[in-house]
């Protein structure tokens, strides 16, 4: 299955979600008043957005052109030092040492060469500069619930099953990533916490406007198999549920700075 359009669906409903996992990742980045942050991978701009609001002049880059408009429509309703071009994490359209600082929230950890992607991130950041990017730690509800929508799509289509992702949320892989561009590691883990009024009405958001549910129902349905899928999805978020009067999963990740 082709990586899908990320501009498809209604990510800002995922976006709004995600936000204060991008606090978390600006706060890491400490002062930024008067300093260049270029977020990778921005989606609808919210880590851009925040940075800017703290003083920095911010660049979002994302390759989804509708998400895009949605994070220039926002940076122009809170007059806002924000500007988003086109890109993805191996090919950003900026010259080389532009930032100070360098993030992705969530973004670079979907980079089909993360090699590539590593050496972009570093060529970005100015001497001295920092980077930081944050990744989901395996596992969880929510974690394995994609694991069943990937896993079924690999089934229908007929494709064996892949390496494994890269492992973005651990240290030594980091390690084997960074360490020959001279850049040192440090790990710390957050949580993030996803809720609604139900399992049911959890999933049938996520199925309805994700882009990788989109992508991942379209294929489905095609092979007849949405709502077994659906149901073993169902049964894990209900498993996983945090919260019996509604809904709520706790998600891990890591805030990973490379300096």
């Amino acid at each position: 299955m082709s990586t899908p359009d990320w501009g498809i669906g209604q990510y800002e409903r995922t976006a709004a979600q995600l936000e204060p996992a991008a606090v978390v990742v600006v706060d890491a980045a400490g002062d930024l008043a008067g300093r260049t942050l270029v977020d990778v991978g921005c989606g609808t701009g919210n880590a851009a957005l925040i940075a800017a609001a703290r003083g920095a002049s911010s660049i979002g880059v994302d390759p989804a052109a509708r998400l895009l408009e949605v994070a220039r429509g926002r940076a122009a309703e809170e007059a806002l030092d924000a500007h988003f071009v086109a890109g993805d994490a191996a090919a950003v359209p900026l010259p080389d040492a532009s930032a100070d600082v360098v993030v992705s929230v969530f973004g670079v950890i979907f980079a089909p060469d993360p090699a590539a992607a590593a050496a972009e991130l570093v060529r970005l950041a100015a001497p001295g500069g920092r980077i930081l990017l944050s990744a989901w730690i395996p596992g969880g509800a929510i974690g394995d619930v994609a694991g069943v929508g990937r896993r079924a799509v690999a089934d229908a289509m007929g494709l064996p099953a892949g390496p494994p992702p890269f492992a973005w949320h651990e240290r030594g892989a980091l390690e084997s990533l960074f360490g020959p561009l001279d850049r040192r590691v440090d790990v710390a883990e957050h949580a993030l916490r996803f809720t609604a009024d139900s399992p049911e009405a959890f999933l049938a958001a996520e199925y309805d406007t994700h882009p990788l549910w989109l992508a991942t129902g379209a294929v489905l349905t095609a092979a007849g198999r949405a709502d077994a899928v659906l149901e073993e999805a169902r049964a894990l978020l209900v498993a996983g549920n945090e919260d019996p009067g509604a809904f709520a999963v706790t998600s891990r990740y890591v805030v990973a700075s490379l300096s």
